[in-house]
């Protein structure tokens, strides 16, 4: 018998990918929904699933006895165990996650901060945390690649950091440098843009086609937008700096930074200082805000939500999206008055783009961006799941790499 021609192991490798893809974004579905969802015959999808099976990437469940009708299905998942290891560099803290295939969070850390971490010493902790697990819960895991959520701007064509101001990270060869420390293909993204695909795939705007998703984090504002099902990330990968547009403040009584840009007004460690602390995840800042009876934080809350109000209003009236999504601190801003802050956005916006306008807060809450860097790192097996190398339990290369204390 004669090999398959390149056409046909070309077809065959796309149809591997739209399997793993489905099972991947779906979750558990039916041999007989493949069939259905695919057009391709049973014969041809428990050929793939097979093949799928084999490569350790997923696996067959018995089928719901509940929901047994006539033949019975098996039920294809994708398997335990395969994972990308998602990175939040912060100016106050490294978060970092080992992210299933299935999209459960196995281990999280969020590793507090006295100082900026430069690049290296960042590449470096990444390997020290990887090299941990896999010497403990992930010792029989397969990684297939670190995904960094960044907060600034990253070159979409080498993962180059171009600006990560708050980080004082310029033209760093962040994506080379992880991949040295642990040995694994490394992807890099803006921190808002993944947060945008996060949400656009799992989460509050699943199934928008129009969506603007702005991100408040410790470095500041950013965002990320989708038209017609697509991200969109601009010429050279740096769309969505909405934190770097100027604010229309009306009174000047309301101004804090002269001169300043939105995320100078709009400030994560504003509201910090309003509640007397001095760092604090997400969860631990929006219950000091909503606990405090103190009248300077229910100002401070009020003036910000009316610069991010006018902001909105801009980005509706350029853009026309279907929903806003809300994340980090500004969803802690945005739920204290989801209602009020969409009728403050609909005062100053152009009355036919806020038809059928949604603003929601980000569904997938802290997980956003740890999603969204896993999402990317797991795009070439996603897309290859043939020719994708998944490294099971490698040990990472010794590069050396320098610290700074």
């Amino acid at each position: 018998m004669t090999d398959p021609s390149p056409a046909a192991e070309g077809v065959r490798q796309r149809n591997l990918a739209r399997l793993l893809r489905l099972v991947h974004l779906e979750g558990p579905l039916s041999r007989a929904t493949l069939t259905e969802t695919t057009g391709l015959n049973r014969s041809t999808i428990a050929d793939l699933v097979a093949e799928l099976a084999g490569a350790g990437l997923v696996e067959e469940r018995a089928p719901d006895p509940s929901r047994r009708v006539g033949r019975p299905s098996p039920v294809v998942a994708v398997a335990p165990g395969v994972f990308a290891v998602a990175v939040n560099p912060e100016v106050d803290a490294l978060t970092i996650a080992a992210v299933g295939l299935d999209r459960t969070i196995a281990l999280r850390e969020r590793i507090e901060l006295d100082h900026l971490l430069s690049p290296e010493e960042a590449a470096a902790l990444i390997a020290d945390r990887i090299g941990a697990w896999r010497a403990g819960q992930l010792r029989d895991a397969r990684i297939v690649a670190v995904g960094l959520a960044v907060p600034g701007l990253v070159r979409a064509s080498d993962g180059l950091v171009r600006n990560a101001p708050h980080l004082h990270w310029t033209d760093a060869p962040v994506r080379d440098l992880v991949t040295g420390a642990t040995g694994l293909p490394s992807v890099l993204g803006n921190d808002a843009s993944l947060g945008a695909l996060a949400e656009h795939l799992y989460g509050a705007a699943r199934g928008i086609d129009h969506v603007v998703y702005l991100n408040g984090g410790a470095s500041g504002i950013g965002g990320g937008l989708i038209v017609h099902g697509m991200p969109v990330a601009g010429a050279g990968g740096y769309a969505g700096e909405f934190g770097q547009n100027r604010p229309g403040i009306a009174s000047e009584a309301d101004r804090r930074a002269n001169g300043g840009v939105l995320e100078d007004e709009v400030s994560r460690s504003r509201l910090l200082e309003a509640v007397g602390l001095t760092a604090a995840d997400e969860p631990t800042l929006a219950e000091a805000l909503a606990a405090s009876a103190d009248p300077a934080v229910a100002s401070e809350l009020a003036r910000q939500r009316g610069i991010l109000s006018t902001a909105l209003a801009n980005a509706v009236n350029v853009l026309n999206p279907s929903v806003v999504v809300l994340g980090g601190f500004l969803a802690t801003l945005a739920e204290h008055d989801l209602d009020g802050l969409t009728a403050a956005v609909g005062t100053q916006a152009m009355p036919a783009n806020m038809e059928g306008l949604d603003i929601r807060v980000a569904s997938l809450a802290e997980d956003r961006l740890l999603i969204g860097a896993a999402e990317a790192a797991f795009e070439r097996l996603l897309a290859d799941p043939g020719g994708a190398a998944v490294v099971v339990g490698a040990p990472p290369q010794t590069t050396g790499l320098p610290t700074r204390a």
